[in-house]
């Protein structure tokens, strides 16, 4: 009895040692969970990246600002996350991860509540800013943990799920929120993302790993030397062209529904909806293919989508045969961002080992120049040429990203020669 009180004595004594504390801290967490929890806040975050389109009516008649003052809520965020990610990465660069995702997700609710109860419009775009500082380091930083978490053979699939939360979002998180601000007014719209951001802080809490290894510290230097490795540049050129050339056309879809092919209102809502879910499964494919060899995954990518809207170009007048082929645009459309990531953090181990997070980062950059660009030239094209020639343009950026691919696989060729007769010998 007295050995038995004994070992419960030591068994106590145990559970209260820092030895036990360090057990439960450094648990391995399954990695499916992680990328679920990321996932999640990243639906968040990306249902309200374009919220305020849908909101747009709403505000204009609330603050009674004009058309052009009320975009600046999609302007204003869209240039929050292009300068806030790499600024962010520079601040944050030495924090713990899951202490770091803590902080993102607080400074999310944080903005998205001071956007629910701002009580004038220069506020409420305050509070744009201050959700778009968390939206840049928070893709820069669940790309890398998302990467980190898995197999370095699942490593653009790790990224695609994490990705699935934005596309999803995009199907359902938008619609939702324009829908209840609809019923309820605007501010009840930035509260549900607040909601929804509450559920990714406690997700996030509880999934990801605290022993995640730190990268090495950014700084302003290392901006200079990614931007300076001629692969790491020209990459990100990829990214933004590549990527933007979508939005030429995406931006001005609805419009090109209704009035190029004669779709009625309520039949767009079901397109886009299933236009969504192609999003997703090219999305998920997509991760897939670019596990092993991302740059040759991403040229047919790049080819796929560049074929698709030069068919456009010719079906966007046509009611059937249209629909098909933005059908095949959404499932082309967002498929290349995981192997665009992958690639850029591949690209930085390998030339700049020291300033992985910031080439992580100034690729969530570039995705964002990429949209700002498309959808200024879908705008330019609209005005000029007609709606009918966005799907050409977008072509037309698509095609100088494949130049700039290719240019990538040769650059690459020369270590894979030096290394075959290093072996060789």
């Amino acid at each position: 009895m007295g050995s038995c009180s004994k070992v419960l004595s030591q068994y106590n004594q145990y559970l209260s040692s820092s030895q036990f504390k360090e057990v439960i801290m450094t648990k391995k967490l399954s990695p499916t969970l992680t990328l679920l929890a990321l996932a999640v806040s990243a639906f968040a975050i990306g249902s309200t990246e374009f919220i305020s389109v849908g909101l747009i009516p709403l505000l204009i008649q609330s603050f009674h600002v004009s058309l052009a003052q009320a975009g600046l809520t999609v302007s204003v965020y869209a240039l929050g996350i292009m300068v806030g990610a790499p600024v962010m990465t520079l601040l944050t660069g030495q924090i713990n991860r899951h202490t770091l995702m803590t902080i993102i997700m607080l400074l999310f609710i944080t903005g998205n509540l001071v956007a629910a109860f701002a009580p004038t419009f220069t506020v409420l775009l305050a509070g744009r800013v201050v959700a778009a500082l968390a939206h840049g380091i928070f893709m820069t930083v669940a790309s890398v943990i998302a990467a980190d978490v898995v197999a370095p053979s699942k490593r653009a699939s790790a990224i695609a799920v994490m990705f699935t939360g934005l596309t999803v979002a995009t199907v359902t998180g938008v619609p939702l929120g324009t829908m209840i601000g609809q019923l309820g007014g605007w501010r009840w719209s930035f509260i549900f993302i607040s909601l929804i951001g509450l559920i990714g802080l406690v997700a996030d809490y509880l999934l990801v790993p605290r022993n995640l290894p730190l990268p090495s510290k950014a700084t302003a230097r290392g901006i200079l030397r990614v931007l300076g490795n001629p692969q790491l540049l020209i990459a990100l050129l990829v990214t933004a062209l590549g990527y933007g050339g979508t939005f030429v056309a995406y931006t001005y879809l609805s419009p090109l529904l209704e009035q190029q092919m004669g779709w009625s209102s309520s039949a767009v809502v079901i397109i886009l909806v299933i236009y969504g879910l192609m999003v997703a499964i090219g999305n998920t494919l997509g991760g897939r293919w670019a596990n092993a060899k991302p740059l040759a995954a991403l040229l047919k990518m790049f080819m796929g989508l560049f074929v698709t809207l030069l068919v456009l170009t010719v079906t966007a007048n046509s009611q059937w045969l249209g629909l098909f082929t933005v059908l095949a645009m959404g499932f082309f459309a967002f498929m290349n961002v995981p192997g665009l990531q992958l690639y850029i953090v591949q690209l930085a181990e390998k030339y700049t080992p020291a300033d992985i997070t910031m080439a992580s980062a100034l690729n969530i950059s570039a995705f964002n120049v990429g949209i700002a660009l498309g959808s200024g030239i879908g705008g330019q094209v609209t005005s000029h040429f007609g709606l009918g020639w966005t799907p050409l343009f977008g072509a037309g950026m698509v095609a100088i990203s494949i130049v700039l691919t290719l240019g990538l696989i040769r650059l690459a060729r020369p270590s894979k020669v030096l290394i075959n007769k290093f072996n060789h010998n």
